[in-house]
């Protein structure tokens, strides 16, 4: 009989006290074997709420939404399949099961859950954020080919597909780099309507107009450098 897969979560997390219980909470228990929660330099209770909670917790004082996202890769446990989620509760972790299936199943290497295609509650997903969103899909399909609708976080992949990835933004642009780096690799993506909500607390990135700005231009910025590296690899 073929063992069930093994499943992990990283969930980045900066100053969600008031959310990431919840979130923890939320998740399919009886699916995953490993929760990592990152505290990414938080200055509230974040890491004694998610440890109340039955979370593992890796602290990473370095700012950055990559820079946790690989903190959290280095405490995995060779699972079958990571899956990325966030901690502010805007994510559904209850349909963690519409990420991981084509996985299982044998369709994809890395499934994205879409914001755009699934059920957004009003004031969701801001209006940068949409803009934002738009424009770097706009230009992936441009540049590789990639039919994407959303850079939405909560995603999972194949470990193994992960770690060939070599993963390296320490930042805003850790997802558009993965779902650039898979088209460029051959791996099989899809995407699947998620529910998205309001977050509890204000947005990090697109809460502000400095941070929507800054994380805009990144994501441009990895689009086109990813961009120039494959052009560089065919050449060569």
């Amino acid at each position: 009989m073929r063992r069930p897969a093994s499943i992990a979560i990283i969930i980045p997390a900066l100053n969600e006290q008031d959310a990431i219980g919840r979130v923890i909470k939320d998740i399919p228990t009886a699916l995953v074997q490993q929760v990592i929660v990152v505290d990414n330099g938080s200055s509230d209770n974040t890491a004694e709420a998610a440890a109340e909670a039955g979370a593992q917790i890796v602290k990473e004082p370095i700012r950055g939404y990559g820079q946790a996202c690989l903190a959290g890769m280095q405490a995995l446990r060779d699972p079958d399949i990571v899956v990325f989620l966030d901690g502010d509760h805007s994510d559904h972790p209850e349909e963690l099961p519409l990420l991981v299936s084509p996985i299982i199943e044998g369709r994809a290497d890395i499934v994205v859950g879409s914001r755009v295609l699934g059920r957004r509650e009003p004031g969701a997903l801001t209006l940068q954020a949409r803009l934002g969103n738009g424009l770097a899909i706009a230009l992936m399909r441009i540049l590789f080919g990639a039919r994407f609708t959303d850079l939405g976080p909560f995603r999972a992949i194949r470990y193994q597909s992960l770690s060939m990835l070599n993963m390296a933004d320490r930042n805003y642009g850790w997802t558009v780099e993965m779902q650039v780096k898979a088209v460029s690799g051959g791996l099989r993506c899809i995407e699947v309507p998620v529910s998205y909500r309001r977050r509890i607390g204000v947005s990090k990135i697109s809460g502000t107009v400095k941070g929507a700005v800054q994380a805009g231009c990144k994501i441009l910025w990895t689009i086109f450098r990813c961009a120039i590296s494959s052009q560089s690899n065919r050449s060569t």
